[in-house]
């Protein structure tokens, strides 16, 4: 009940806006300077930016964006204008504006919030008539009317601003903190402090963040804090583990690192909520830097604990201590990461470099690898992009080649009913063609009624306008289209004498335009995300399964071809020192995290998404990377005994070939168990190589988790224990 009225209370508060900046514009112009063609930008410039852009942020922030925006919309004003020679100039110019403001969504939420208040600026200038001598007042409009909306944001009734997500990751940190402080005293299991990680982990995930908070932008700053939220969500889920579980006294060695992890999250999450002024330039200090502390556990931790290390007990301390390193490994991602996100120059001696490739690239590098990365028709912006632009491009034929009253309109209904499913796009159409009836009958009736006095329709602009804004919004396709058709028709009885024709002109368009989408809809991706996700999530897995096997080969043999270089000194980027399979796996991940994230925003309407934990095929990916990246860290393991090397190879090949099964869906349900490396063979091995060796065995074993998750099992199977501690972040440690 009370999100409902938050969310009414919010948007009444943007229809004051646009409201008061439409009004402050549109009459001026038309009444006091008899400027029409001002008037119609200034009307329509708040509209696009308040209404048909979900601008994100608030206040101050959503003034800077339109107060960005407006250069942005003066050139496609602009490139309309000229275009609107012809149709066939103006059909080509809205494909490409159309294609290349819809793909923008790649490069982060504020140009995809501006993206569709944009296209209606070259929509609006791109129809006739072709009159290139009134750019002066169209331009002088739009200047005027995203200066009054800005300016509305900024100071009436200006929302709250939005907590940063820097400030989530801080006091996800402080919990991080206590809680390591927690498992060094080692009282016995505690699932409350458990449950409390699990549930701190799961807010930082950017489904829960508000659209301006979340840091999805192409720059270092958004993919470091990124970064830095995945890595925290993978420590509190490592400690929430911890604390469930018995504690091991006397393990000094792991003691000191979960010390060092607790100093470090506390100096992080307090430089996190100064922002970086203090240390903008600089790394992140620490009492001793927690690698040098985790260099110092790898050497420490393979000393023979309660007993021989082939023993259980020390068996079990050898677990649990690689359990403390990934934690630890975490607690150095978020600190690196958080350094890079406030302007430090973190350095990355020892540091798995490709896992920060994005650290020595500039703005437009880091935009180039964005857009690159998403011009592949497997990428669900790019068939957005596509479609959108398609839909548009064909309106503006249709409503060019039938010379269409108010042709813009056709557009607009494509832009605004269009979705990514064709289901979804009925749905829609269908509902904005019941609103716009009847409003298209309402406004007849007050045409009229009220005939040729413009004072009526003046009066009565302001108040539609609130109404519209504030219900349309809220109540769907129906009751949005329904309104916007009495403002529109208030407003240009102003401009111009019209007649109830107008409405018939309003409802045929709309129609129109619904069926142009609703046809784009259904021959271009009508599944949406739904269909995509298989390919997506399979691809994933097929990546990433040959880098399983070649991790565990470097680890033990020293021979993996793909695995990474540790502290490499050369810079790493997508094309730097990581193989290609690594490329490949992280590429893959970023496709099926963007397919993953519009699968949650679509209708359910299959079973599909109940047979098959998508997330945990997520989690594989990222876990995959997380090993490549952190455990080569040596040359191999000379004299590591054969039957060892053979139970590491198999073990591998048995994860792999479960990867391989997974990815051919629909799969049955995969069922791996990896075999625990058997204590008469542990007990031949070496104590400073088995420690390396458990950390692969525990890596592998999660691996299944994943594997065992991300599908229903067999009949007769018992389903697979996934733990909130397993069941980490889907983009771990990536960016």
């Amino acid at each position: 009940m009370s999100e409902g009225l938050s969310a009414m209370a919010r948007t009444g508060r943007h229809a004051a806006h646009v409201t008061a900046a439409t009004a402050a514009g549109f009459y001026p112009a038309l009444h006091l300077l008899d400027r029409p063609v001002a008037g119609v930008y200034a009307l329509f410039t708040p509209i696009a930016f308040g209404i048909l852009s979900p601008l994100p942020g608030a206040g101050r922030e959503r003034a800077a964006t339109v107060l960005r925006a407006v250069p942005a919309a003066a050139v496609l004003v602009a490139l309309g204008t000229v275009l609107a020679a012809g149709t066939r100039p103006a059909v080509a110019g809205m494909l490409a504006v159309g294609f290349a403001l819809a793909f923008g969504a790649a490069c982060g939420p504020r140009i995809a919030g501006a993206a569709p208040g944009l296209q209606l600026f070259y929509i609006l200038a791109c129809f006739p008539p072709y009159e290139p001598g009134t750019l002066p007042q169209r331009l002088a409009g739009l200047v005027a009317g995203g200066a009054l909306l800005a300016l509305a944001e900024a100071v009436f009734l200006p929302d709250a601003p939005e907590p940063p997500y820097r400030g989530r990751i801080a006091d996800a940190l402080d919990l991080a903190a206590r809680a390591a402080a927690g498992v060094v005293r080692g009282r016995g299991p505690d699932p409350e402090a458990a449950g409390r990680l699990g549930a701190a982990g799961r807010e930082l995930r950017l489904s829960r963040v508000p659209a301006g908070a979340r840091p999805t932008g192409a720059g270092r700053t958004d993919r470091a804090l990124a970064q830095a939220g995945a890595a925290t969500r993978r420590l509190l889920d490592q400690l929430a583990l911890l604390a469930a579980h018995d504690p091991a006294p006397g393990d000094t060695v792991s003691a000191d690192l979960l010390r060092g992890v607790a100093a470090s999250c506390t100096e992080t999450a307090d430089a996190l909520r100064r922002g970086g002024r203090e240390r903008r330039g600089r790394p992140l200090p620490g009492p001793q830097l927690l690698e040098e502390m985790v260099a110092d556990f790898l050497k420490a931790r393979g000393a023979r604990a309660d007993g021989p290390a082939g023993a259980a007990g020390g068996r079990t301390v050898l677990v649990r201590r690689s359990t403390v390193l990934t934690a630890a490994v975490s607690a150095v991602t978020v600190r690196t990461a958080a350094s890079l996100a406030l302007g430090g120059r973190e350095r990355l001696h020892g540091l798995p470099r490709e896992q920060f490739w994005y650290a020595a690239e500039g703005t437009a590098r880091l935009l180039a690898v964005r857009i690159r990365g998403n011009l592949t028709r497997r990428s669900v912006v790019f068939q957005n992009a596509l479609r959108t632009a398609l839909g548009l491009a064909l309106a503006r034929l249709v409503a060019g080649s039938l010379d269409l009253s108010h042709g813009f309109w056709v557009l607009l209904a494509v832009l605004t009913l269009g979705r990514t499913t064709a289901g979804a796009t009925w749905s829609a159409v269908r509902a904005a063609a019941a609103g716009t009836l009847a409003g298209a009958f309402a406004a007849g009736l007050l045409i009229v009624g009220a005939g040729g006095a413009s004072d009526v329709y003046a009066a009565l602009l302001v108040p539609m306008m609130l109404v519209a804004f504030t219900l349309g919004p809220l109540g769907g396709p129906a009751r949005g289209q329904g309104l916007f058709t009495l403002v529109v028709a208030t407003a240009f009885a102003q401009i111009a004498p019209v007649t109830w024709r107008l409405a018939e002109a309003r409802l045929v368009d709309v129609l129109t335009g619904s069926a142009i989408g609703l046809l784009c809809g259904l021959l271009a991706w009508p599944a949406g995300a739904r269909a995509e996700i298989r390919y997506g999530m399979s691809g994933l897995l097929r990546a990433a399964a040959p880098v399983v096997r070649t991790t565990a080969a470097a680890v033990t043999d020293g021979s993996g071809k793909d695995a990474v270089p540790a502290g490499d000194a050369k810079g790493a980027g997508p094309a730097g020192s990581a193989s290609p399979g690594v490329r490949l796996t992280l590429h893959r991940l970023r496709i099926a995290e963007a397919v993953y994230a519009q699968y949650r925003t679509e209708p359910a309407s299959d079973a599909d998404g109940a047979a098959h934990d998508w997330l945990a095929v997520l989690d594989h990916g990222a876990r995959t990377l997380v090993g490549a990246y952190w455990l080569p860290r040596t040359d191999g393991m000379p004299g590591l005994p054969p039957d060892a090397r053979r139970w590491a190879r198999e073990t591998a090949e048995e994860v792999v070939a479960a990867t391989v099964r997974a990815a051919g869906f629909p799969p049955e349900g995969v069922r791996v168990r990896p075999a625990p490396l058997p204590p008469e063979v542990a007990e031949r091995v070496p104590a400073p190589l088995l420690a390396p060796l458990t950390d692969v065995e525990v890596w592998l074993r999660a691996l299944a988790r994943d594997l065992e998750a991300c599908s229903p099992p067999k009949s007769g199977d018992q389903p697979a224990r996934y733990t909130t501690a397993s069941h980490s972040s889907a983009s771990a440690d990536l960016a």
